[in-house]
């Protein structure tokens, strides 16, 4: 009898010490969309240890924690492959990326359109590992930001031999720091000063890298084609992935040209070119107070005292003086030259947008402008499109918004149900606020197109929906082992409501943060948990090197 109770003894305790110490949460009773594009599926998952694990049918595990997903989507996170936020989070009080969070997003790529040289991602770079953030961060490296740390002050021309060479081993040491491609912003300065043969020689850096090409393309409204035929040429030429970034086709002269890139993209792509594009869900680009678009010249005396009141947060004071400048008719006509074709040749919106692009978003004065282009408003009261401009922002109580490319609603659905085509938000850092100024992108691109675009609209399923928001955008920057529900990945995994998953943000509140994402984990912790932000902070820099090679 004390032999048998023995053996029974040593058994249990074998049996104890054989055993799986409980997983950190049990996620049971959802519905899971993998983000590949299979059907959803009825099935539980346990996260442990940061990583993924399917239950298998009929099994039963203990976890920690169990959270109930019952009538709820359980999906891999979002990652937003075109993002802003990337600087504003190197900052205590925004370092958890809430509005983005709260999106769903997981994994944001920082730095497009050519915004930072390898200087720039070490410092970002370090710093998010000093304060903690809340979403990982991947990294394109930038031509504009190369290019300024080579050539300086000396722009308007070809860089020599020797410039090239300087450049080419900063794309290169952006690489080795794990950037995901070179991107550029060519409608931008210094980029707009350079040529097509510069890019595609960087751009041959990334090659060796499995990296890719990302762009804002040089001219948007006035070469709508010409320049996205230039990206893929570009990558083409270098041979590597191209990628089009936040496409659309701004102003009334575009309208329906959408068309025409998408058939260039499904040649390039059908002659083996592996182009894709991004884009967010919206009819209108980047959005701005009308004053922000006048470029005022530099040897006007009145120049310094508006932008050091504008630095130092006294906008209403540095609007009064404008608002004189500009009655001033010698004043005008300068600035009107300026604004409308660049100082020096340089960047101004005017000149790269234009009057037939810029639409009315915000008007406190005169709500029936909303919706109309500036070029319509000054047909209708025939006036020149600048002189327009100046009456508005003088006579104005309240501050008048623009988008300053308006894009057709028609052909914004066209490109969203293009397999290629990428969910990505080209947003900033937002905080929840009913302040005016700002872009419901970067509150709300991924819970409208579940919600609005993929439910109601039924544009897309909801399968397609989520595979251009995680597996696609993994694979096309080489983050194999993310945007996917998969044993033994990492647990970036958002969970929602699809009944009730929706932006709250528009162009006139732009900043109010979206409605049913539920949990979202990162890395297999929790950064928000029953609609609350838990404070955690387990974002990590995705080095594409070491990512590449994980499974």
């Amino acid at each position: 009898m004390k032999k048998h109770y023995l053996l029974l003894l040593i058994s249990a305790i074998l049996f104890s010490c054989n055993q799986e110490p409980p997983a950190d949460f049990l996620i049971q009773n959802g519905t899971i969309i993998d983000g590949l594009g299979n059907p959803a599926i009825k099935a539980d998952l346990l996260i442990r240890n940061g990583l993924i694990e399917y239950v298998k049918s009929g099994e039963r595990d203990s976890a920690i924690n169990t959270i109930d997903a019952t009538g709820l989507i359980v999906s891999p996170g979002f990652i937003d492959v075109h993002n802003h936020s990337d600087q504003s989070i190197n900052n205590p009080s925004k370092r958890l990326n809430e509005g983005f969070i709260r999106q769903g997003v997981t994994t944001i790529v920082g730095g497009p359109d050519g915004r930072w040289a390898p200087s720039t991602l070490k410092e970002l770079i370090s710093a998010y590992d000093s304060l903690g953030i809340g979403t990982n961060v991947a990294f394109y490296v930038g031509h504009n930001g190369i290019r300024r740390a080579v050539m300086k002050e000396d722009q308007q021309r070809q860089p020599t031999s020797d410039e090239l060479n300087q450049m080419k081993a900063l794309v290169k040491e952006g690489m080795e720091l794990g950037a995901i491609g070179l991107s550029t912003g060519l409608m931008y300065t210094p980029g707009s000063f350079s040529e097509t043969e510069e890019v595609i020689e960087l751009a041959k850096e990334v090659e060796p890298y499995n990296g890719i090409y990302d762009s804002h393309v040089r001219n948007p409204v006035h070469a709508f084609v010409q320049s996205h035929r230039e990206v893929i040429e570009i990558a083409t030429a270098a041979n590597i992935k191209g990628k089009l970034g936040h496409l659309k086709a701004v102003g009334l002269h575009n309208e329906g040209a959408i068309s025409e890139v998408i058939e260039m993209v499904e040649t390039s792509r059908a002659n083996g070119s592996d182009i894709v594009s991004d884009q967010y869900p919206y009819d209108g680009a980047q959005t701005s107070i009308l004053e922000y678009i006048i470029v005022i010249p530099s040897d006007m005396k009145e120049k310094n005292i508006i932008d050091s009141l504008y630095n130092d947060g006294h906008q209403d004071e540095a609007l009064e003086i404008v608002k004189v400048v500009l009655a001033d008719p010698k004043k005008r006509a300068l600035i009107k030259e300026t604004s409308e074709q660049g100082e020096n040749g340089g960047f101004a919106w005017l000149k790269a947008t234009g009057y037939s692009s810029m639409r009315i978003t915000n008007s406190v004065d005169q709500p029936k402008l909303v919706g109309k282009y500036l070029s319509q408003i000054a047909s209708e009261k025939n006036v020149s499109g600048f002189d327009l401009v100046c009456e508005l922002i003088i006579t104005s109580q309240e501050r008048v918004s623009v988008t300053l490319g308006g894009i057709n609603e028609n052909d914004v659905q066209m490109l969203l149900k293009q397999p290629w085509n990428i969910i990505a938000s080209d947003g900033g850092y937002a905080k929840n606020s009913t302040e005016p100024t700002g872009h419901p992108r970067s509150t709300g691109t991924f819970p409208r197109v579940l919600g609005h675009y993929a439910r109601d609209l039924k544009l897309l399923s909801l399968e397609e929906a989520i595979r251009k928001m995680t597996s696609f955008p993994a694979d096309v920057i080489g983050f194999k082992n993310r945007g996917r529900i998969q044993n033994g990945l990492p647990a970036d995994i958002t969970i929602f409501n699809p009944e009730t998953i929706i932006d709250n943000s528009t162009f006139e509140k732009p900043n109010l943060y979206a409605s049913g994402i539920v949990h979202v984990f990162v890395n297999g912790i929790p950064v928000l948990l029953n609609e609350e932000m838990t404070g955690n902070a387990p974002g990590n820099y995705l080095n594409k090197k070491t990512e590449a090679n994980k499974k």
